[in-house]
């Protein structure tokens, strides 16, 4: 898809598959012509206006899209109802094979969502390639855990062999899907699959920056045999997010902890279910006990892959005295030796921000910082001689309590040093923020690593790792604590959260007149002895 397109742009001024730099804001990076089968997925009238997005690694045009209204929004979510009747109706395995197809799509035709997604979001191939990997675990996952998950279950009912219970797995119906440009795949799909699985629809609404990769996720599924109308994108900014909050059964929100605020207040007005995954101040402990060499490479690349854009990106190092100094000048040399660059393959190892929203953030959490007496061990400067938008991988020392980036989430490629004398001063500088993301500890000592993790207030710790088992364990749930978010993801997680419990009771000694009505019928207080004596026998039995 890209080759081509860079071949038909080379004639018009664009080289190299990105951009001719004496042209950077007339040269559109993708050939609109090639992009037209993508653009052409969005539900949309077409009658509320067009965005441009841009690509982070030069400042070109990367397509125009027309945007979708409320009544495309709402339109969009009929269409959707009507599909998914008829999707409930399959059998769990049948829905599992349009997952399994899936996940070998998206290993087949990577490069074309590599492409993509490093052109829309600027970040570096590996960083981009977790995304596919993530994606082909999460289908798998699904498609083999599937009947496990949603499958029927009988439990015991109020009086043993008299009475029995069945519990089931029901849709909720359209899942709405609100996702961030930080990781467009994966947040177009992570979602969506085990929605999709459980029998529901999804409606998309991707960030205007990264709505190529999500109509590219759409045309993959259409590939893998998904029905028409179950997996749909609208395309726009707040306001279509809005309009699809009121018109949907479920919301699964990734963003800022302010505007989740906003949907989860909506949501509650509305009394339906929603999924928050929000900010993070995630902190990394490194104890005294580590081998220092083995460890910073790992380090390095929590902290700085996709330029620290990730919501589990570590943003506070905190590092125990013993080895602080040793530690910190071993850490501030990787760092400054890390490759920035905008190449559309392996080369680079930090790639841009995404947009000058980004790099205006990160720069004022910086230069906040110094003003209040911070220092820089490496980077704080703009790279604009690599890119417009590219920062350099930052690592402040001696930041007071009091500076920005010591308390918000900076979203970049900034990580704070904090030394500390005991674990339970780590745990205590650890646990000193709103947020309860993610968390890392790194230690020899795995019983005492596991120890401090039971006393940090996230939703996940890795040990001996930055993020990457910790997002990749997708059987086990993964979400965030206080202003983290709500609910989570992976696993029984999402499963919970996007289909609704129906409880079946049965009287089987009605066939035999042993029923409660004909118990009570006897009169006096018969009944209340009877039922009195049979639940004392439970609990000497301790029958639950």
């Amino acid at each position: 898809m890209i080759d081509d397109a860079a071949a038909d742009a080379a004639a018009s001024g664009a080289v190299g598959g990105v951009l001719d730099p004496e042209l950077p804001q007339g040269t559109f990076v993708l050939e609109p012509g090639v992009m037209a089968p993508l653009v052409a997925r969005i539900a949309t009238s077409e009658g509320s206006g067009t965005h441009r997005s841009m690509c982070p690694f030069t400042g070109a045009p990367l397509v125009t899209f027309p945007i979708s209204s409320a009544d495309d929004v709402a339109a969009c979510t009929v269409r959707a109802r009507l599909a998914q009747r008829g999707w409930a109706r399959l059998s769990v395995r049948d829905r599992a094979g349009v997952l399994l197809r899936l996940g070998r799509i998206v290993l087949e035709r990577q490069s074309e969502a590599l492409d993509l997604i490093q052109l829309e979001t600027g970040k570096a191939r590996r960083a981009a390639f977790e995304e596919i990997a993530d994606v082909a675990q999460v289908a798998r996952h699904y498609a083999v855990r599937g009947e496990r998950y949603l499958g029927s279950r009988r439990t015991r009912g109020m009086v043993p062999l008299l009475t029995g219970a069945q519990v089931h797995r029901r849709p909720v119906g359209v899942v709405g899907v609100i996702a961030s440009w930080s990781n467009p795949l994966v947040l177009a799909l992570s979602e969506a699959l085990p929605a999709l699985l459980a029998g529901n629809a999804v409606v998309l609404k991707p960030d205007p920056q990264a709505t190529l990769t999500a109509l590219w996720a759409a045309e993959a599924l259409d590939d893998a045999g998904l029905p028409a109308g179950l997996f749909q994108v609208v395309a726009g900014g707040p306001d279509v997010g809005e309009a699809l909050i009121e018109h949907v059964d479920h919301i699964s929100f990734t963003g800022s902890t302010a505007t989740g605020r906003k949907v989860a207040s909506r949501a509650g007005q509305r009394l339906i279910g929603s999924m928050l995954a929000l900010g993070g101040k995630n902190p990394l402990y490194v104890m005294e006990d580590v081998d220092i060499d083995a460890v910073v490479p790992g380090i390095v690349r929590a902290c700085y892959s996709n330029a620290g854009q990730l919501c589990v990106s570590v943003e506070r190092l905190v590092v125990h005295e013993a080895v602080a100094d040793e530690f910190v000048a071993k850490f501030v040399r990787a760092v400054r030796n890390l490759r920035l660059g905008p190449a559309l393959d392996y080369s680079a190892e930090v790639g841009s921000l995404t947009s000058a929203a980004q790099l205006d953030n990160v720069t004022a959490h910086v230069d906040d910082a110094l003003a209040r007496g911070a220092r820089v061990l490496a980077g704080g400067v703009h790279r604009a001689d690599v890119g417009p938008y590219f920062y350099a991988p930052t690592v402040l020392d001696d930041v007071p309590a009091q500076a920005a980036v010591a308390r918000e989430e900076t979203f970049g490629p900034v990580v704070t040093i904090t030394r500390v004398d005991c674990d339970e001063e780590a745990i205590a500088v650890m646990n000193d923020t709103e947020y309860g993301l993610h968390a890392a500890v790194w230690s020899r000592d795995v019983g005492r690593a596991r120890r401090v993790a039971a006393r940090v207030e996230t939703g996940s710790v890795a040990i001996n790792d930055g993020y990457s088992i910790a997002w990749g364990s997708v059987s086990a749930p993964l979400g965030g604590w206080k202003a983290s978010g709500l609910g989570g993801r992976h696993g029984t997680a999402s499963i919970d959260g996007l289909t609704r419990q129906q409880t079946v009771v049965t009287s089987r000694g009605a066939r035999f007149g042993a029923t409660l009505d004909n118990l009570y019928g006897v009169g006096g207080d018969t009944p209340s002895r009877v039922l009195t004596t049979a639940l004392d026998v439970m609990r000497r039995l301790r029958m639950a």
